[in-house]
């Protein structure tokens, strides 16, 4: 009896252990699958839709922001990405806050902003702008890996995969294959 009780939880420790392995590596397998050079994240949970009428993109307090589960996702995410071992050659995010949040949450290391990554869906930038700079840097990508948070809008826009709010797509800028995936 006490032979069959070992090997049980031998067993049950095993599975835990692949199932940390597999959650851990989903960011790996998916870069690999298509040999990514992108992550696109779309920010964490913010609830609501759009964006108030007062919206200014230097003051949080005009925006749509993180909540609670939100931030809890953000940090998760940013632990997973951590237990991955993967380093980014570069992180960047949208100014709008719920973008600098997250990014900030994730604990990947230093990020800035970029105008290319700024959501265009209430017009408060211009659409053709925003993307003219995002497929700019795309196209200038070299060795590496770089993570992008920012909006649902812009994902779809270069990807066509429609994401929800802390999902991530692999993304290679030459080939343009996508691999969508989540580490929460």
């Amino acid at each position: 009896m006490r032979i069959c009780f070992i090997a049980l939880l031998i067993t049950i420790s095993a599975q835990a252990w692949a199932n940390n392995d597999i959650t851990n590596n989903k960011l790996v397998e998916a870069i690999a699958a298509i040999d990514a050079n992108v992550i696109f994240m779309r920010h964490a949970l913010a609830p609501g839709f759009g964006d108030p009428e007062d919206f200014n993109v230097a003051d949080c307090s005009t925006q749509r922001n993180l909540n609670e589960e939100g931030r809890a996702q953000a940090l998760s995410i940013g632990k997973a990405m951590r237990n991955s071992g993967l380093q980014f050659k570069e992180i960047l995010s949208s100014q709008w806050c719920r973008c600098t949040q997250t990014t900030e949450l994730l604990n990947l290391g230093h990020w800035s902003t970029f105008d290319g990554l700024n959501s265009f869906f209430q017009g408060y930038v211009d659409q053709q702008m925003t993307l003219d700079l995002l497929n700019k840097k795309l196209a200038s990508l070299d060795r590496g890996i770089v993570l992008m948070v920012t909006h649902q809008v812009v994902i779809s826009a270069i990807t066509k995969n429609v994401v929800r709010s802390g999902a991530l797509v692999a993304y290679n800028s030459t080939t343009f294959e996508t691999q969508e995936f989540t580490l929460d």
